[in-house]
């Protein structure tokens, strides 16, 4: 009788066992397609906000420049000369700003700012930022959440929910990371010469 009971419970605990093991790739598709719908919403957010203005390369064509996909939010490309900024071009009687044909560059009154590098890269882009940090920064206008405040023309997203940003932070961190080292900003005195 004991016997019986005993290969009960084993049947039992071997027929659990088989659903657990059986309900796994389930879980994981579930998570799977959740993270892929996140990451769709991520991608529309940061094109709808046009981040690849300011952090894609472009390529020049016959209707002029377009994103250069294969360097998707690289930043300012690092190997990319800047031209001499001409005195007295900036200022109250001349232009606000000026930018490179990359739309990845500019100079004005600050000095000068480049896009920076917004891949999964872990030395030159964000791969090293926490969500965390990643939030702080878009909320703050601080970049690493509390260093330097962004440079124009970078806004910051204070009206974003949590949701938006982690779909953002999560779709930044699903594209192929780019080695690109983005130069630190200049102040004004370094950027007209």
């Amino acid at each position: 009788m004991m016997s019986l009971h005993r290969n009960k419970v084993i049947v039992v605990y071997v027929v659990m066992a088989a659903i657990l093991i059986a309900a796994i790739p389930c879980v994981t598709v579930f998570a799977s397609d959740e993270n892929a719908e996140m990451i769709a919403v991520g991608e529309r957010l940061v094109h709808n906000m046009d981040c690849n203005v300011c952090h894609t390369p472009k390529v020049f064509t016959p209707s002029g420049p377009k994103p250069d996909i294969s360097r998707l939010l690289s930043g300012y490309a690092a190997d990319e000369k800047l031209p001499p900024v001409p005195e007295g071009q900036i200022g109250p009687h001349g232009w606000g700003g000026l930018y490179n044909n990359s739309l990845t560059a500019w100079v004005g009154p600050w000095g000068v700012s480049y896009g920076s590098n917004l891949t999964p890269d872990h030395e030159t882009g964000i791969g090293s930022w926490t969500e965390e940090i990643f939030v702080e920064a878009m909320r703050t206008g601080r970049h690493v959440g509390s260093a330097r405040p962004f440079l124009p023309p970078m806004p910051t997203y204070s009206r974003l929910t949590d949701e938006e940003l982690h779909a953002m932070y999560v779709y930044l961190r699903s594209i192929k990371p780019l080695k690109n080292a983005v130069p630190k900003a200049l102040p004004r005195a370094q950027a007209v010469k």
